[in-house]
Order: structure tokens, then C-alpha cells, then sequence
């Protein structure tokens, strides 16, 4: 049965500008893709987040540049946690139809990120 299941992932930027925001991103993505088997069109919305200190670039650019051109995108700035310990984050909740279950869902989560989430990370 096909249903809308949420998949996680979190990486970082290299730093605060274009290119490395746009490439940890699509980095991400790609990771994403290939640890649970879905198409742009299974796709139903993503929401983007970054930490305040990124702002050269919106991460949903390189879901375009990945010709994700159907999919609802958004893209937000996370509250400055003043113990937040990770920084030029990107966060990504994509919504995906699928048949997979619950259980056979992938989350990712890349680079410094990983810390936010050790026991299911990407790396």
C-alpha cells in the first residue's frame, strides 16, 4: 500500500556561500534517493531548514538543479538555539510516496551533522 512517509537527513556546508551550500545539499539529496529507492515524482513536499548563519543560498536551488521540478519545496530558518552545536546546517524533511513501510524508512545525516543523530547516521 502506497503511503506519504517523512524522510530526515541533516548535513553541512563547507561554509557560507553558494556553492557549498548547494553542494552539501545536493550531496544530501542523492543520499537520500539512494538509501530509499524514490523518483522525483514520488515526491510530495520537502521543507528545507538551515541555521541562522547560512544565508547565501536557499538548499531547494539544488533539488531544482536535481530537475525536482514538480515537487512543493520550502525553506526556513531554525530559531538560534543558544546551545545549538552545529553550524552551516541544512535539515530536510522530505514527504514521499512509497511503498515502503515505516520501519524500512533511511534517514541521513551527513558530515558534522551526524552528531545531531549518531544512531541512524549516514556516514
Amino acid at each position: 500500500m502506497t503511503a506519504c512517509r517523512g524522510i530526515r537527513g541533516a548535513t553541512t556546508a563547507s561554509g557560507n556561500d553558494r556553492e557549498a551550500i548547494l553542494s552539501a545539499t545536493r550531496e544530501l539529496l542523492a543520499r537520500l534517493v539512494e538509501r530509499n529507492q524514490f523518483a522525483p515524482e514520488d515526491i510530495a513536499a520537502i521543507f528545507f531548514t538551515v541555521t541562522d548563519d547560512l544565508d547565501a543560498e536557499y538548499p531547494a536551488m539544488a533539488a531544482r538543479q536535481l530537475g525536482w521540478t514538480e515537487a512543493a519545496l520550502l525553506c526556513a530558518r531554525e530559531i538560534p538555539v543558544p546551545t545549538a552545536t552545529v553550524r552551516y546546517c541544512i535539515r530536510v524533511l522530505a514527504l514521499v510516496n512509497t511503498d515502503r513501510s515505516a520501519a524500512e524508512i533511511v534517514h541521513v545525516y551527513l558530515r558534522d551533522a551526524a552528531t545531531l543523530r549518531p544512531d541512524i547516521s549516514g556516514e
